[in-house]
């Protein structure tokens, strides 16, 4: 078996303990029914992915009928959802990773066909600076908090699946964000103004999801939180922001920290003078108190150690095990060159790759995920 330092075990400051550092992150895969309950292609799916991985993410899941972001998302938002989320959960969990469900509000990052005919919502009416986006409706403070239960509602439920965990997914444009970011965020009551205000929301989903967490599930549930550092927006989110509200995450009782970036080692998007990677930014701010998950064109193995050499505890690897789901087992094998680098049509039954996620594969990844024959 190869010795590298990702094949170790890793043990929570709560006592769980995965088998790698490998982690499946977070990706659409738009294959669940049109009501959101999850389809058996991608209880399937989940499953070719669990194998070799120590952690697998599963994509968002909406915690509200209004946070649905698009068609074949799943939903986590009603006890009907539970059965098959949990035969997901087991699929996932079947040769020893640890499952964990993302859990989301989409916001304005939505439309209203999507919604049948429902407005989308924010924290302010803002229209995001995207193609066919549309004007949001301003949520109002009673429906604020009411978000804030759905999520513990929807991490109650998947303790109630048999997940080990829940991701908060903070990041890549979606409600949470959109409470935290100056762009989007334009209200002058507790919810937004000043960054002290902005950081109100997003800590009170991570307080909710933990204290659901304490009184329902085992002392090892693992509560994780996606972040995007920054955003190119002016106004917008910029580092030291981040970098403010990683410590209030982090007292408000997250296991882990997931940083959301294109590059792993990628600079800042505002500073062009900055040479330091964000992640190394971050890593100081965190200095170890909760694990962080590493992600960003992490291909080779090469790849993954350099993230173990930094002090990191986990690296992700997105596209990378979509087209080769056996990437851990080759290379405990010491069979590393049989890897997949580039994605073929004639595999796809294989890869358990369903036409929904194909058709997606093939629009904006298409080159990132290295297609041959296309």
């Amino acid at each position: 078996m190869s010795d590298y330092q990702f094949l170790n075990a890793y043990t929570f400051a709560n006592g769980a303990t995965v088998k790698n550092r490998i982690v499946m992150p977070p990706m659409t895969e738009r294959s669940a029914f049109e009501n959101g309950v999850v389809s058996n292609d991608e209880i399937e799916y989940y499953r070719k992915q669990a194998g070799g991985v120590g952690m697998e993410i599963t994509g968002c899941a909406n915690v509200s009928k209004l946070g649905k972001g698009f068609e074949g998302e799943l939903s986590v938002t009603e006890d009907r959802d539970i059965p098959q989320l949990s035969r997901l959960a087991a699929a996932m969990k079947s040769q020893g990773a640890k499952a964990i469900l993302q859990i989301f509000d989409a916001g304005r990052m939505t439309n209203t066909a999507i919604l049948r005919g429902e407005q989308p919502v924010s924290a302010s009416a803002v229209k995001a600076t995207r193609a066919n986006s549309e004007t949001p409706r301003k949520l109002s403070e009673h429906e604020v908090e009411k978000i804030i239960k759905d999520f513990g509602a929807a991490t109650k439920r998947a303790i109630q699946a048999g997940f080990d965990g829940v991701e908060i997914h903070g990041a890549n444009t979606y409600l949470i964000q959109q409470f935290f970011s100056p762009d989007s965020n334009r209200r002058r009551d507790q919810w937004g103004g000043s960054l002290e205000q902005r950081m109100n929301f997003p800590v009170a989903v991570a307080e909710e999801v933990r204290r659901v967490a304490d009184q329902y599930a085992p002392r090892t549930f693992i509560v994780g939180y996606r972040i995007s550092p920054e955003e190119i927006e002016t106004p917008g989110i910029r580092l030291d922001d981040t970098l403010t509200l990683i410590p209030r995450l982090i007292k408000s009782g997250i296991d882990y920290l997931h940083v959301s970036l294109n590059k792993a080692w990628q600079t800042s998007l505002n500073d062009s003078t900055d040479s330091q990677p964000i992640i190394e930014k971050i890593q100081k701010v965190v200095d170890h108190q909760v694990p962080m998950i590493v992600v960003g064109q992490l291909t080779k193995p090469a790849d993954v150690e350099k993230v173990m050499d930094a002090g990191f505890e986990f690296a992700a690897m997105g596209q990378e095990l979509i087209r080769e789901p056996n990437w851990v087992q080759k290379v405990m094998a010491n069979d590393e060159k049989s890897i997949r680098y580039e994605l073929s049509p004639s595999d796809l039954d294989e890869l358990g790759i369903t036409e929904p996620l194909w058709d997606f594969l093939k629009g904006p990844f298409k080159d990132a995920i290295h297609i041959t024959n296309e």
